[in-house]
Formats: structure tokens, sequence, C-alpha cells
């Protein structure tokens, strides 16, 4: 008996916390590809947290499997939240605009900002017409998101196929403390605005 309350009840109260955790709070996550970079690299190990309120500027991590026809079931994708329902974007003479408002990517280069992206200038409602996405798109859908990757060159994301539904989202991507460097780490962790 006394082996049971000291080594079988804390080690399945162990084991309950840590699966409680896992599949409510958070849960460990794999980069897959160079879509993210600088800011996360292929194969770097990061925390989605599962409750986290979705920003401006947020990296998320989603079941790609119905947003990218090309996605195959349980395919995660690692993207950063352009666009909110309701929101315009655009991309204007090498600068990304959401309602409007230039938005400020000191987190990536110009390069990476700009090649890659098609057409210079391009809307939603020129993007949903170009890809065949929609018709009469010109705000990101209610419940909805519209997601580009860090490094547009090489990135698969909302500018081919369109938004991310928010019953898709897996949870918020931060990066821990031993993992990349300061900057890399503040560009993932603290750029989120509403």
């Amino acid at each position: 008996m006394k082996f049971f309350k000291e080594i079988v009840v804390p080690v399945v109260i162990g084991l309950l916390l840590a699966f409680g955790l896992k599949s409510l709070v958070l849960s460990p996550v794999r980069v897959d590809g160079p879509s993210m970079e600088p800011n996360l690299t292929n194969n770097e190990r990061v925390w989605m947290f599962k409750q986290a309120q979705i920003k401006h500027l947020s990296v998320i991590v989603f079941d790609a499997h119905g947003a990218d026809p090309e996605a195959a079931p349980g395919t995660d994708y690692v993207k950063r939240v352009i666009g909110l329902p309701g929101d315009t974007v655009s991309f204007v003479n090498d600068k990304l605009y959401v309602n409007d408002k230039v938005v400020n990517q000191h987190f990536i280069s110009k390069d990476e900002a700009t090649t890659g992206t098609g057409s210079h200038n391009w809307t939603l409602q020129s993007l949903a017409k170009q890809y065949g996405w929609g018709k009469h798109v010109t705000v990101v859908p209610k419940g909805e998101y519209f997601v580009l990757g860090d490094h547009r060159s090489v990135s698969n994301d909302g500018r081919y196929w369109g938004f991310v539904k928010k019953s898709k989202v897996a949870g918020v991507v931060k990066v821990p403390f031993w993992a990349g460097n300061k900057t890399e780490r503040a560009n993932v962790n603290g750029l989120g605005y509403e």
C-alpha cells in the first residue's frame, strides 16, 4: 500500500497532468520546410499554445487539408496571420497593406517580402480571380484568416489557395527561450497586434 501511495499515485497524476497539458494547452511542433525562414527554420522545434488569441502577425499551426487543395489529410502548415476576418489585404509597390495601412515587415528582409509574390500588385480579389478560389472576394471572410509565409518566394500560402478556417487552426506558435536567437524569438513571440 505504501508503494502504491508513494510511487504509483504520483506517476499516474503526473501522466494525467502531462496528457491534459498536451491535449488542452500546449504541444510541441516541428517546423517542416523553409517557408518561415529566417524566423523559423526547417526541423526547428517550437511550442503551440492551443488557447492563445490569434492576432495580426501571429504565427499559427493549422490543418492544411481542405485549405490547400494539394495538402494531404493530417498535413499541418506553420504560417503568419496577415488578415483577420473582415480585413482587406493588398500588396502594392512592394508594400503589404491591411485595411489600407502599411504593415511593418521588419521581421523579414525586403527580398523575402517581395520576391516570389507573383505580380507586385495584388488584392484578395485579384488573387481569388487569378487562382480560382473565390468570386467577388474583397475581404477576409468571417471565421477565416489570410496567411503568408515569411519567405514569400518559397511559401505555399494564402496567395495561392485562399483562406484558413478558424476551425482548422490548432494553435499559436511560440519559440522557447532556449531556441533560435533573441531577434527570431521576438519576431515570432512578440509581434501580434489586434
